[in-house]
């Protein structure tokens, strides 16, 4: 890997979007995972391959849930499995590593025949999800400069959201295909994103940090000169930044810094408080999952038909609403590092609360006129959808880069990927816990799941306010 330094001979500025790019195009795959399932789920081909139903209709939810729910056990071990990875073999190794995991449980949902070699392969591809989560964003953290990390991220979120809305609209198009390629083909789809990675991985730079910590200065040097715009390794900014990184190399053999110690509460980490730092990366991850997106992310098509739209129109609206969020998660990057973390996520958290108490309560209203006027009905479950849209523009906007992003920055450097692993943590467990009960909560609950969630955002406005 290291006769293929291609990166050398790319501008700095351009080669720094390059990276953004690349693990831009990895995140599709997790967006793509979580936006592909509620889809795929229902229709009648898996219905019957996971035996979750009978007559293309589901009637077991719990085990919908589960199934779609492994992929976030998988992460579950691989977010600490990934960040470890990543401080012995490095970045780019992690990464792989991730990739490899990542299309061999692609290949195998694509080929399963029954709901247990389906529920294997989705810890599979959950484990390489939860390498790659760990690793990619602290190595675009540890490459590019603080004041950039912001709109870096924003790219980066881009292809998440654009992973979800591929999912939603590949759906779409294939609706009137057969039974079987109908969920056979979105499931083998996402290995294609993970295969430019496996191309393009090696020809990037690695972590100067890890360089350092590794014995190879002068690599991490010649990066960091590259990086910052080309700058001579004399330069005074250069050099401040290598002091940086031998100090926090220097920092990362403290036994504070030892994963179990940060398990275990940060013993040893006196004033850093690194166990304080772990429970808040987690539950910022957590609590994200739990203010209603995996509603619209993974059961958009379900909303709509419960607000009176037929199957073809829910199944469009529901591509529609989450391409809107693509723009929303663009648009981050002229907010979040002028706005700050905090205040952008107080302020999705009160608008996300609003909407979807109102798509909630005009979801019941619509239904309620369903027999005796028709044509309320109809201008209410529209009424309803226009705050779907307005919940996901406010959710990529304020929300998802800010949540991703702090529970970067709470680490110091010198134990970023371990610590990290914690935000991932609560990510996976978080995306699980929702995504087994979802399908369960819209069959039995119906509009009362959105007033669920839009009072989870209500409660945890006011946690917020106080990081």
């Amino acid at each position: 890997m290291a006769g293929l330094q291609i990166w050398r001979h790319v501008p700095g500025k351009v080669l720094l979007f390059l990276i953004n790019l690349v693990a831009a195009t990895a995140l599709i795959f997790e967006g793509y995972n979580q936006g592909v399932l509620g889809t795929v789920s229902a229709t009648p081909g898996f219905i019957k391959m996971a035996d979750i139903g009978h007559d293309g209709v589901v009637t077991n939810t719990t085990k919908q849930g589960g199934l779609a729910a492994a992929y976030y056990f998988g992460g579950m071990w691989g977010c600490f499995i990934g960040g470890w990875v990543g401080d012995k073999i490095g970045r780019k190794g992690g990464v792989l590593v991730g990739t490899a995991f990542g299309i061999l449980g692609a290949a195998l949902m694509a080929g399963s025949q029954n709901a247990s070699m389906f529920i294997c392969a989705r810890v599979i591809a959950g484990i390489g999800i939860g390498f790659m989560n760990a690793i990619i964003l602290p190595w675009v953290s540890e490459l590019s400069q603080s004041h950039d990390r912001g709109s870096s991220f924003s790219l980066v979120f881009v292809a998440n959201y654009l992973g979800i809305v591929i999912a939603y609209w590949i759906n779409f198009g294939i609706r009137n295909s057969n039974l079987e390629f109908r969920w056979r083909f979105p499931l083998a789809w996402m290995i294609i994103p993970l295969l430019v990675v496996d191309v393009a991985v090696p020809l990037l730079p690695e972590s100067p940090r890890w360089l350092i910590a590794n014995g190879k200065r002068q690599e991490a040097i010649d990066i960091l000169c590259k990086l910052r715009g080309d700058l001579s390794p004399e330069d005074p900014v250069i050099a401040s930044e290598v002091e940086q990184l031998d100090a926090i190399v220097e920092a990362t053999h403290h036994k504070r810094n030892d994963l179990a110690n940060i398990v275990l509460g940060g013993r040893f980490s006196g004033k850093l408080h690194l166990g304080r730092r772990a429970v808040l990366g987690f539950a910022l991850q957590w609590i994200q999952q739990w203010t209603g997106i995996l509603a619209i992310v993974g059961w958009a098509g379900v909303l709509f038909e419960l607000a009176g739209f037929d199957p073809y129109k829910a199944l469009w609206l529901a591509g529609l609403a989450n391409t809107f969020g693509v723009p929303g998660t663009a648009a981050a990057a002229f907010v979040i590092d002028r706005m700050g973390r905090v205040k952008s996520l107080i302020t999705s958290f009160i608008i996300q609360g609003l909407c979807l108490f109102l798509v909630g309560a005009l979801i019941k209203t619509s239904q309620d006129h369903a027999i005796s006027d028709p044509e309320l009905s109809q201008r209410l479950g529209t009424a309803a959808a226009s705050f779907v849209f307005i919940y996901v523009w406010f959710f990529t906007m304020f929300n998802i880069i800010p949540c991703w992003i702090y529970g970067t920055e709470i680490w110091p450097q010198e134990v970023r990927a371990k610590g990290y692993s914690f935000t991932i943590f609560g990510w996976a467990t978080g995306c699980g816990s929702t995504t087994l009960i979802m399908p369960i909560f819209l069959s039995r609950v119906g509009y009362g799941t959105y007033l669920f969630f839009g009072a989870m955002n209500v409660v945890v406005a006011p946690i917020y306010a106080g990081i």
